[in-house]
């Protein structure tokens, strides 16, 4: 079993992970995404959790073709009643990765409706419905690992402003680029859409006002001024 400051570190580190890419493709409700990585792989301390990086109990199905495991799994088909099997589990190499295969694996018409869900305990409904679990308990266990965590914190966050000085080191890299980027905007408090937004808009911006960048010595400089 998990201790607290286990609990508190798991969630702390795959917390705004599944938050920016919860937003990202535009699902309403991160709490219970983060419930499911706590239930799934008790909080990271499970072997297909914390050595294979799935920390959602994801099968490899028919059309996985990446890397697998074996391993004992219990499911409950009939209510009440565990049967241990065996199944191949997809593998990931960073929780990361783990977080975004969560999402692509839900993005199957099977899950649509996930999309649709403004509250946890309707999405845990939804997900359930949709097949994602055979526990019987599956929604009231996610639900309490949310209240007991405070979980619903991920699904009302107030982000820090974006500032000129943030946007011009995005732009040379500070933050690095693609997933990393996002990743580490997320962990340092910023909404990684919001900060790409800007920063499309400022390339766009510099391109249509050609004879004011060629006036400015750093005109990165200049443009974020005047942009923002």
């Amino acid at each position: 079993m998990a201790t607290p400051q286990e609990v508190e570190a798991f969630v702390n580190k795959i917390g705004p992970l599944i938050q920016a890419e919860a937003k990202a493709r535009g699902y309403k409700v991160v709490s219970p995404i983060i419930a499911q990585a706590c239930c799934e792989s008790a909080f990271g301390l499970s072997s297909l959790g914390y050595k294979y990086n799935n920390y959602f109990g994801m099968k490899c199905g028919s059309s996985w073709k990446g890397k697998s495991v074996n391993l004992k799994t219990k499911e409950e088909y009939t209510a009440g009643v565990l049967t241990t099997i065996r199944d191949n589990f997809r593998v990931y190499d960073s929780m990361e990765e783990g977080v975004v295969g969560y999402f692509n694996f839900i993005s199957t018409k099977r899950y649509a409706n996930l999309k649709d869900a403004v509250n946890p305990r309707q999405y845990l409904e939804f997900i359930k419905a949709d097949g994602y679990a055979t526990s019987s308990s599956y929604v009231a266990t996610n639900m309490n690992i949310i209240n007991k965590y405070n979980l619903t914190r991920f699904d009302e966050v107030i982000f820090k402003p974006i500032t000129p000085d943030l946007i011009s080191n995005v732009i040379i890299g500070v933050f690095g680029n693609g997933n990393e980027r996002k990743i580490k905007l997320s962990s340092e408090g910023y909404d990684p859409e919001e900060v790409q937004k800007k920063v499309n808009e400022l390339y766009k911006l510099s391109k249509e006002h050609e004879p004011f960048r060629k006036k400015c010595g750093d005109y990165f400089d200049c443009i974020l001024k005047f942009f923002l």
